[in-house]
């Protein structure tokens, strides 16, 4: 039997058991290698849209596609055998209504393998959530800062500095719920509308940006490991990879143009000819 047989991943309904209880762990993965790397440790991985800035160099995630997403979470699924994994939808791939929305996400899972879909939880998105669930879809929504909605917002800013900003995060958060989303991830928010989220709503919440009050926490992968110069004022650097890899970079170059790599150790040889019996014996 194979590990992938032989390990139980955590689904929805496990994720949905743990509000109040044990914080469910999350990280984004986009490739087969980091999944496997995250895997032991977290409760959720999250093939995010964010693969588009962070692998792919675009500005934003507006212009991911849904091909990227099924190629980025067929990889992730290759290598992971406990978390959950979840596939961001990415931009116009469910707005346009639930049948839309549910031909997409139908296709997503079909094709990665995935446990559930996210969508980001804007105005008129829970018709679409409940849509999906009712028909065996699970979905986690997405409230506060909507990085999809960055042409609108003029930008990436946090969300619920004012009371009508704060009240419509609040309801999206309210209505998602209620459309049957098994966790909403709640990003950019003061610490007091995360509590309020979390202590309003059934689902666990998932902060990003939005204080330990939440029911889980998730980060950009490559943003806690510090593989870039600049990260958001709510990510804890626990690595500084970009130095290391860089030093990394800068030796293997300079060996190179030393002429002392390869050396022996990396340099194959001729394998000395097999010696036949009887040959060169006198008879």
């Amino acid at each position: 039997m194979s590990q992938h047989a032989q390990t139980k991943r955590l689904a929805a309904p496990d994720i949905a058991a743990r509000k109040g209880k044990e914080p469910v762990v999350c990280l984004t993965a986009y490739t087969a290698p980091m999944a496997a790397l995250l895997d032991p440790h977290c409760d959720l991985l999250l093939v995010g849209d964010s693969v588009g800035m962070v692998v792919h160099g675009l500005p934003n995630t507006v212009g991911v596609t849904l091909d990227m997403m099924i190629l980025h979470g067929q990889a992730v699924m290759r290598t992971s055998t406990r978390a959950m994994v979840v596939v961001d939808m990415p931009f116009g791939s469910y707005e346009a209504g639930p049948e839309t929305a549910y031909a997409n996400a139908a296709r997503i899972m079909k094709e990665t393998g995935c446990q559930a879909v996210k969508v980001e939880s804007g105005p008129e998105v829970a018709a679409t959530v409940e849509y999906l669930v009712r028909r065996g879809i699970p979905v986690m929504g997405h409230v506060g800062l909507r990085p999809q909605a960055v042409n609108v917002d003029g930008g990436f800013r946090a969300k619920g500095r004012t009371t009508s900003e704060r009240d419509r995060v609040l309801e999206e958060a309210r209505a998602t719920d209620a459309a049957g989303a098994f966790a909403i991830v709640v990003e950019g928010v003061a610490e007091d509308l995360a509590q309020e989220i979390t202590r309003t709503v059934s689902a666990p919440t998932i902060g990003i940006g939005a204080s330990a009050a939440c029911d889980g926490q998730i980060l950009v992968t490559d943003d806690m490991l510090g593989l870039f110069d600049w990260t958001p004022k709510f990510v804890r650097r626990y690595a500084d990879l970009r130095r290391l890899v860089g030093d990394a970079i800068a030796s293997y170059a300079a060996d190179v143009r030393a002429r002392t790599f390869p050396a022996s150790a990396e340099t194959y040889a001729l394998k000395p000819k097999p010696r036949v019996a009887g040959e060169g014996e006198r008879g």
